[in-house]
This record gives structure tokens, C-alpha cells and sequence, in this order.
């Protein structure tokens, strides 16, 4: 069940099923988030419920409501987005179906009501007025600089995408139908008000996104109001459904989503094709082939017993390393990743600056948080002539515009070493600061031409 962290109030339980109450005073707390760092933005972003606490109680389990009365909070987060913001991102040149959905739930089922081609804001506040419908905006961090800062934080502290939506619906309406998303969902109250009712999911951390008929959940296991400044979590597999309430003004939240097929099940299916890989070269009994038309007929419980024991091989070589895996789970998120927050043109992104590394030279990382180490076969080789190489990839030059945004291509930037350098990096990764010559590699110039190279590529300084 949600807890609800309430600053002020009757403390009045509220719905067909009330929720137990988590009565905090909030009164003295920060009014506006911290960005001092990732894990600072979060617990400022979920505060007063201390990190420690979500992940234990909350985090995958069951939902949180924290409603504040805090002025300052409201207004800070009505800044993020309003609906005359629609105004002059039409001007921009936005999209149907692309940029922005306009859509309403009539008898149980989502009527979407998209137009052709290029999105005007006089027709779609024609359609929010007249049909009274929702406006669904996708990922609007591409364009408003604090959603920007805000999920580039929160991309560094879960190390994983951070996508989000604005959904705009006028008074008396309701955008979309009870469903269940593959992502965990904060929900963050901008405008007006949302009557929120929240279902025990059918499918726990479910892995795919799914409409519900009504007549099929049943009661809502929670049910309350969302104002200005107040949050939601819930876990993925969630059923919710969400109404503007008749005689107020419009609403308008924003839905902060992350950790889309980031389960253990996609990390394994990930890493073990590079387990079985490495195995093979060392195991010929990896390298013999299947029985005669083994594919041809339903699988033998002699095959079941062979893959059984190659499993067991995998997991005992796995327990007994502590090398780097292959991971394109790794590569696929820093390729799609916002890039860093900055004000200005970025230069520091793409152009190095201060001193030229040299053998004396004692240097450190920048922009750690946005870059990954990993070692994976050699990339266009045969199958015959990989060798195992180190990859540095990063996302300083990452495109703001095309994050989230699915079809978009994305270019993986980044830097390619022999797997000799692998300890050297991991020196550099490991220690705050360390000087060039004491890099662990057998020539002077191949320590200054590592630290050149990360330099160019403005991922580490001269201290």
C-alpha cells in the first residue's frame, strides 16, 4: 500500500480502499530540488522520505504518495511546464504522433484524436476546449532546459534511461484508459489537480506496457488527489488510471519514467553470450557439435542434461572472475543518454581545454558519470580473428533533440584500446587523481599517448 507523506492536513483517509498514512512533517525541508549531485537531486526530489527508505520499502513493492503543502515547491514545479508552454513549442515545428499525442478515454478504450502532419497550437487548444481532450507531449527535456537537468541527474543515479511525458487534460475528462507500463513512474503534480486510482497490478513488474478492461480489476486499491507540488511512485505492472475532476481547472503532471528492461532476466541475457564466448575458446567440449537433426526434433532429455551441465560450467567460471563482461546493456545506455547539463554552446564537451598531458603531467576524470568501461570483441573481425578489446564510451556528444525518441539514430562516441591498457584505465577510473607515468603499461610513450587520447576526447584534465 502507498504511504502518504502529508506536511499538513486532517491526516482524513480518503477512497473506496484507504491507504495507511506516513505522517511526516515536511514543513522545514528543502522548497526546490538539489543538484549538487545525483543522489542529492533524488532524495530532494522524494523528500521528506529518505533514499534509504524508498528502496527499501517502496522501490519494485508497492506505491508512494507524498502530498506537501509547500508554496515555494508548487510553484517551482508549475515552472517545469504549462499549458501555454504548448504555445511556442508549436512554433518550433512540432509533430503529430512524433511530438505529441492528443487522445481521450471514452467507454474503456483510448480515442485518439491526431491530426496530420505539423501540430497547431489554436487546433489542439480547439480540441482541448471542445473534445476535451488530453494532450500527451513526449519527452519534453528535448526542449525545456530544467526537465533536462533534472533526468540527466537522475539518468547518472540509476544508470539507466529516464524518460518522460506531459499529459495536459481539462476539467471533467479523462486522457487514457486503466493500464499498466514496463517502467517505474514518478509522477510529478504541475498544474491544477489529478484524481488518481491505483489497481494491485496483474502482472508484478511486468515487462511490457498493457490496457485493462475496468470490469476486470476491480475495486482500486488506492485512491486519492494529486495538487501542485505533490509526487507519486509506483512500480511497474502498476494499474492506474488518472481524471481531471469536473468544475476545476485543467491538470497538468508530468510522468518521470526510467528502468525499462534494466530486470536481472536483461542483464543475464546480455552478459551471457560473452560468458559463452570466452568459455568456448578454452572448453572443447563448447566447440563439438549437436546431435544429428537435433533441430528437427523436440528436444532430447539427453540435450537438456548436456545444456544443464554447460550452464553450471558458465556459472562456475562466473563466481571465480572479476574481469570486466561485455555488455551492450552498457553501451546501448550511454549511446542514448542525455548529455551532460550545461548553460552556453557546450564547449567544453568537444573541445579539450587547460594543459597537454604529458609524462609528468598528473591527471584526473571528468564527466565520470557519463561514461562506460567495458571489454567486448573486437568489433568487424571475423569470428575467427576477434580479439577482446577495452571500450571507452561516452555521451558528451550525445544529441539532446533525439533522446527518447526511439527511431532516431544514435552514434556510440567513444574510444577503442588494446586489452594491455585495461589496467591502466582502470587506475585512471579508480583514483581521484594519478600522474601519467605511474600508469601501468611498458613504455613511456604508450602512457602519454593514452592520456592524449582521453584528453582529445575531453575525458580527463590536467590537475
Amino acid at each position: 500500500m502507498p504511504k502518504k507523506a502529508k506536511p499538513a492536513g486532517t491526516g482524513k483517509e480518503e477512497g473506496p480502499a484507504p491507504c495507511k498514512q506516513l505522517k511526516v512533517d515536511a514543513a522545514g525541508g528543502p522548497s526546490t530540488l538539489n543538484f549538487d549531485s545525483p543522489s542529492g537531486l533524488f532524495e530532494s526530489l522524494i523528500s521528506p522520505i529518505k533514499a534509504e527508505t524508498f528502496f527499501k520499502e517502496f522501490w519494485e513493492q508497492k506505491p508512494l504518495l507524498i502530498q506537501r503543502d509547500d508554496p515555494a515547491l508548487a510553484t517551482y514545479y508549475q515552472s517545469l511546464f504549462k499549458l501555454s508552454d504548448l504555445k511556442s513549442l508549436c512554433s518550433r515545428g512540432m509533430y503529430y504522433g512524433r511530438d505529441l499525442n492528443v487522445c481521450r478515454c471514452v467507454n474503456g478504450k483510448k480515442k485518439v484524436l491526431n491530426k496530420d502532419g505539423k501540430a497547431h497550437f489554436l487546433q489542439l487548444r480547439k480540441d482541448f476546449d471542445q473534445k476535451r481532450a488530453t494532450i500527451q507531449f513526449h519527452q519534453p527535456q528535448r526542449f525545456k532546459d530544467e526537465l533536462w537537468r533534472i533526468q540527466e541527474k537522475l539518468e547518472c543515479y540509476f544508470g539507466s534511461l529516464v524518460g518522460s511525458n506531459v499529459y495536459i487534460t481539462p476539467a471533467g475528462s479523462q486522457g487514457l484508459p486503466p493500464h499498466f507500463d514496463d517502467v517505474e513512474v514518478f509522477v510529478l503534480q504541475l498544474e491544477g489537480e489529478k484524481h488518481w486510482r491505483l489497481y494491485h497490478p496483474t502482472v508484478p513488474l511486468a515487462r511490457e506496457y498493457s490496457v485493462e478492461a475496468e470490469d476486470r480489476i476491480g475495486r482500486p486499491a488506492h485512491e486519492f488527489t494529486l495538487k501542485p507540488g505533490d509526487l507519486l511512485y509506483f512500480p511497474r505492472g502498476t494499474i492506474h488510471q488518472a481524471d481531471t475532476p469536473p468544475g476545476l481547472a485543467h491538470s497538468t503532471h508530468l510522468t518521470i519514467s526510467t528502468y525499462q528492461n534494466s530486470s536481472w532476466g536483461d542483464f543475464l541475457l546480455d552478459t551471457i553470450s560473452g560468458l559463452v564466448f570466452d568459455a568456448a575458446k578454452e572448453d572443447v567440449a563448447l566447440r563439438a557439435g549437436i546431435p544429428r537433426q537435433l533441430l528437427l526434433v523436440e528436444t532430447t532429455t539427453e540435450a537438456v542434461r548436456r545444456l544443464s551441465g554447460f550452464l553450471r560450467t558458465l556459472a562456475d567460471r562466473l563466481e571465480g572472475t572479476n574481469k570486466l563482461l561485455s555488455s551492450d546493456m552498457k553501451k546501448d545506455f550511454v549511446m542514448n543518454r542525455l548529455p551532460p547539463y550545461h548553460v552556453g554552446d557546450g564547449a567544453a564537451l568537444s573541445t579539450p581545454g587547460g594543459q597537454l598531458p604529458r609524462l609528468d603531467s598528473v591527471v584526473r576524470l571528468q564527466f565520470k558519470d557519463h561514461i562506460v568501461l567495458t571489454v567486448m570483441p573486437e568489433q568487424g573481425g571475423s569470428d575467427e580473428t576477434q580479439e577482446k578489446m577495452v571500450y571507452i564510451y561516452h555521451s558528451l556528444k550525445n544529441r539532446r533533440d533525439t533522446h527518447m525518441m526511439g527511431n532516431e539514430e544514435t552514434e556510440a562516441h567513444g574510444l577503442r584500446f588494446p586489452l594491455s591498457h585495461v589496467d591502466a584505465l582502470k587506475q585512471i577510473w579508480n583514483s581521484s587523481a594519478i600522474s601519467v607515468k605511474d600508469l601501468k603499461l611498458p613504455t613511456d610513450k604508450e602512457k602519454e599517448n593514452l592520456a592524449l587520447s582521453l584528453w582529445t576526447e575531453c575525458l580527463i584534465q590536467v590537475v
